[in-house]
């Protein structure tokens, strides 16, 4: 009588043979349940996004022995783009035409009353300490060298390629349509980071800098628009 594998062993197994799903999956898992947060209403935004954030890191707690770019990294260059990115995601704000209207669920204070503060925390820990990996490893480490070569990791970080730099972030950008010029610099930015470093953990650092700087400004600002 033989047992079957537990599916998590299949999953290792599967990341372990092919780099582009080690780095693809994770994201579109974040991804589709993105997509679920903005179709079931305001109600289920909070535990979609703790569900999808639980996930994401549990994804990335998987992928990590075989995506070995995916290691934090902190340098100077790393904290001032993740400083001016939030600045210039904040300043740009309305000065430009949206290609469409940010989702106006998230606003915990209103829907939980004095209990929000915990649904705040979660959204602070999510975009700044799961998204960042999940993005970097798909945009930066993948689609940027996937675009250049099939076989991506023959391909260095720190190589640069002008069209698949300018169309991988413009992809990034898109993916943000409320905010899709600040997106584009953005994607510019940390790309950059990634050439000029060689390595994808600076651009991780940024991206988490800046993604809790602005949601620091939002819990200040109680400006929702930016979740």
């Amino acid at each position: 009588m033989s047992l079957a594998r537990p599916r998590g062993t299949d999953l290792r197994q599967k990341f372990a043979t092919s780099p582009d799903y080690a780095r693809i999956v994770p994201f579109a898992a974040f991804v589709a349940l993105t997509f679920v947060q903005q179709k079931l209403g305001p109600p289920s935004a909070y535990w979609i996004y703790l569900a999808k954030t639980l996930i994401g890191a549990w994804l990335l707690w998987e992928v990590r022995p075989f995506v070995s770019e995916m290691r934090w990294a902190l340098s100077w260059e790393a904290v001032v783009v993740g400083v001016a990115i939030a600045a210039i995601w904040i300043g740009l704000d309305g000065l430009y035409p949206r290609l469409s209207q940010p989702e106006a669920s998230w606003n915990p204070g209103k829907d939980y009353g004095a209990s929000g503060w915990i649904w705040n925390g979660v959204r602070l820990v999510g975009s700044s300490v799961v998204v960042p990996p999940l993005e970097e490893i798909f945009y930066r480490s993948f689609l940027y060298r996937y675009f250049v070569r099939i076989e991506f990791l023959t391909m260095p970080l720190g190589r640069f390629h002008g069209l698949s730099f300018v169309v991988t972030s413009v992809l990034f950008g898109l993916m943000h349509p409320d905010r899709w010029l600040a997106g584009i610099l953005c994607g510019l930015a940390y790309q950059g980071l990634a050439v000029r470093k060689n390595r994808l953990g600076d651009a991780m650092t940024a991206h988490g800098i800046t993604n809790a700087l602005l949601g620091l400004w939002v819990i200040w600002k109680r400006d929702w628009s930016f979740w």
